[in-house]
Protein backbone atom coordinates (compact mmCIF):
# COMPACT_ATOMS: atom_id res chain seq x y z
CA UNK A 1 0.00 0.00 0.00
CA UNK A 2 2.84 2.71 1.25
CA UNK A 3 4.45 1.68 -2.51
CA UNK A 4 1.23 3.04 -4.76
CA UNK A 5 1.10 6.37 -2.12
CA UNK A 6 4.91 6.67 -2.84
CA UNK A 7 3.89 6.71 -6.69
CA UNK A 8 1.43 9.02 -6.28
CA UNK A 9 2.99 11.91 -4.16
CA UNK A 10 6.19 11.60 -6.96
CA UNK A 11 3.52 11.57 -9.74
CA UNK A 12 2.57 15.32 -7.44
CA UNK A 13 5.33 15.84 -7.54
CA UNK A 14 6.61 16.02 -10.92
CA UNK A 15 3.33 17.69 -12.27
CA UNK A 16 3.67 20.67 -9.68
CA UNK A 17 7.67 21.05 -10.98
CA UNK A 18 6.11 20.82 -14.12
CA UNK A 19 3.47 23.23 -14.05
CA UNK A 20 5.86 25.86 -12.07
CA UNK A 21 8.03 25.37 -15.36
CA UNK A 22 5.76 26.45 -17.72
CA UNK A 23 4.47 28.97 -15.73
CA UNK A 24 8.05 30.67 -15.65
CA UNK A 25 8.23 30.61 -19.57
CA UNK A 26 6.75 33.68 -20.93
CA UNK A 27 6.06 33.08 -24.90
CA UNK A 28 4.30 35.44 -27.25
CA UNK A 29 1.51 34.14 -29.23
CA UNK A 30 3.18 35.56 -32.39
CA UNK A 31 6.84 34.33 -31.34
CA UNK A 32 5.35 30.89 -31.23
CA UNK A 33 3.62 31.65 -34.54
CA UNK A 34 6.57 31.74 -36.12
CA UNK A 35 8.60 29.06 -34.49
CA UNK A 36 6.16 26.64 -36.15
CA UNK A 37 5.96 28.20 -39.23
CA UNK A 38 9.79 27.84 -39.36
CA UNK A 39 9.85 24.13 -38.78
CA UNK A 40 7.13 23.77 -41.61
CA UNK A 41 8.53 22.49 -44.90
CA UNK A 42 8.30 24.79 -47.75
CA UNK A 43 6.18 22.21 -50.22
CA UNK A 44 3.83 22.18 -47.41
CA UNK A 45 2.79 25.93 -47.38
CA UNK A 46 1.98 25.90 -51.07
CA UNK A 47 -1.50 25.74 -51.84
CA UNK A 48 -1.40 25.45 -55.83
CA UNK A 49 -5.05 25.45 -57.45
CA UNK A 50 -5.84 24.35 -60.60
CA UNK A 51 -7.42 28.27 -61.53
CA UNK A 52 -9.69 27.69 -65.01
CA UNK A 53 -10.84 30.34 -66.15
CA UNK A 54 -14.96 30.94 -66.72
CA UNK A 55 -16.07 29.73 -69.76
CA UNK A 56 -16.96 31.79 -72.77
CA UNK A 57 -19.92 30.23 -74.04
CA UNK A 58 -22.41 31.39 -77.01
CA UNK A 59 -25.13 29.93 -78.70
CA UNK A 60 -25.89 31.11 -82.41
CA UNK A 61 -28.61 29.16 -83.59
CA UNK A 62 -28.26 24.87 -83.44
CA UNK A 63 -25.00 25.57 -82.64
CA UNK A 64 -22.79 26.32 -79.36
CA UNK A 65 -19.22 27.86 -79.08
CA UNK A 66 -16.91 28.27 -76.60
CA UNK A 67 -14.15 31.01 -77.76
CA UNK A 68 -11.33 30.49 -74.87
CA UNK A 69 -11.36 26.65 -75.46
CA UNK A 70 -7.36 26.22 -76.12
CA UNK A 71 -6.97 28.74 -73.26
CA UNK A 72 -8.30 26.16 -71.26
CA UNK A 73 -6.50 23.57 -72.88
CA UNK A 74 -3.01 25.38 -72.46
CA UNK A 75 -3.98 25.41 -68.66
CA UNK A 76 -4.88 22.25 -67.80
CA UNK A 77 -1.53 20.94 -70.12
CA UNK A 78 -3.85 18.65 -72.23
CA UNK A 79 -4.44 18.51 -75.82
CA UNK A 80 -7.59 20.27 -77.05
CA UNK A 81 -8.75 17.39 -79.03
CA UNK A 82 -8.47 15.18 -75.69
CA UNK A 83 -10.53 17.34 -73.88
CA UNK A 84 -12.96 17.89 -77.29
CA UNK A 85 -13.58 13.69 -77.77
CA UNK A 86 -14.24 13.72 -73.71
CA UNK A 87 -16.71 16.55 -73.86
CA UNK A 88 -18.49 14.82 -77.04
CA UNK A 89 -18.53 11.96 -75.63
CA UNK A 90 -19.99 12.85 -72.62
CA UNK A 91 -22.62 15.17 -74.43
CA UNK A 92 -23.51 12.46 -76.95
CA UNK A 93 -23.34 15.42 -80.01
CA UNK A 94 -20.56 16.50 -82.93
CA UNK A 95 -18.08 18.98 -82.21
CA UNK A 96 -15.40 20.70 -84.26
CA UNK A 97 -11.78 22.33 -83.18
CA UNK A 98 -11.47 25.30 -85.34
CA UNK A 99 -8.94 28.15 -84.41
CA UNK A 100 -8.56 27.79 -80.65
CA UNK A 101 -12.97 27.59 -80.41
CA UNK A 102 -14.72 24.46 -80.07
CA UNK A 103 -17.72 24.51 -81.77
CA UNK A 104 -20.74 21.81 -80.66
CA UNK A 105 -23.83 20.83 -82.79
CA UNK A 106 -26.93 21.97 -80.59
CA UNK A 107 -27.89 24.18 -77.30
CA UNK A 108 -26.28 23.47 -74.56
CA UNK A 109 -25.57 26.13 -71.26
CA UNK A 110 -22.68 26.63 -69.48
CA UNK A 111 -23.14 25.20 -66.42
CA UNK A 112 -22.87 21.63 -68.18
CA UNK A 113 -19.86 22.62 -70.13
CA UNK A 114 -18.54 23.38 -66.28
CA UNK A 115 -19.64 20.19 -64.58
CA UNK A 116 -18.19 18.16 -67.07
CA UNK A 117 -15.06 20.22 -67.64
CA UNK A 118 -14.75 19.78 -63.65
CA UNK A 119 -15.42 15.92 -63.87
CA UNK A 120 -12.48 16.49 -67.07
CA UNK A 121 -10.10 18.18 -64.47
CA UNK A 122 -10.90 15.17 -61.91
CA UNK A 123 -10.47 11.80 -64.15
CA UNK A 124 -7.84 12.98 -66.31
CA UNK A 125 -6.04 16.32 -65.09
CA UNK A 126 -5.69 16.08 -60.97
CA UNK A 127 -3.56 13.09 -59.77
CA UNK A 128 -5.52 10.54 -57.02
CA UNK A 129 -2.63 10.21 -54.46
CA UNK A 130 -1.35 13.67 -53.81
CA UNK A 131 -4.36 16.27 -55.55
CA UNK A 132 -2.29 18.17 -57.82
CA UNK A 133 -2.53 19.22 -61.64
CA UNK A 134 1.04 18.72 -62.37
CA UNK A 135 0.45 15.36 -64.55
CA UNK A 136 0.75 14.06 -67.90
CA UNK A 137 -0.99 11.55 -69.64
CA UNK A 138 1.68 8.58 -70.72
CA UNK A 139 0.24 5.95 -72.96
CA UNK A 140 2.30 2.34 -73.12
CA UNK A 141 0.82 0.12 -75.68
CA UNK A 142 -2.86 0.36 -75.25
CA UNK A 143 -2.94 1.53 -71.86
CA UNK A 144 -3.20 4.65 -70.65
CA UNK A 145 -1.78 6.21 -67.60
CA UNK A 146 -2.07 9.56 -65.20
CA UNK A 147 1.68 10.08 -64.05
CA UNK A 148 2.21 12.86 -61.77
CA UNK A 149 5.02 15.07 -61.86
CA UNK A 150 4.75 16.27 -58.57
CA UNK A 151 4.89 12.79 -56.30
CA UNK A 152 5.63 10.05 -59.12
CA UNK A 153 2.55 8.33 -59.23
CA UNK A 154 1.18 6.66 -61.73
CA UNK A 155 -2.72 5.56 -62.18
CA UNK A 156 -4.19 4.05 -65.01
CA UNK A 157 -7.08 5.80 -66.62
CA UNK A 158 -9.49 5.03 -69.57
CA UNK A 159 -8.99 5.30 -72.94
CA UNK A 160 -10.85 8.31 -75.05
Amino acid sequence: MSGSGFMIKSFKYYGVSWFLSVKSMNYDYNELLKRARAQVPEIALKHERLEVPKLLVSTVGMRTTISNFKDIADIVDRDPQHILKFLTREMATAATYHESRAIFQGKFPRDTFERLLQRYLEEFVVCPVCKRPDTSIAKEKRLAFLVCNACGARSSIKQL
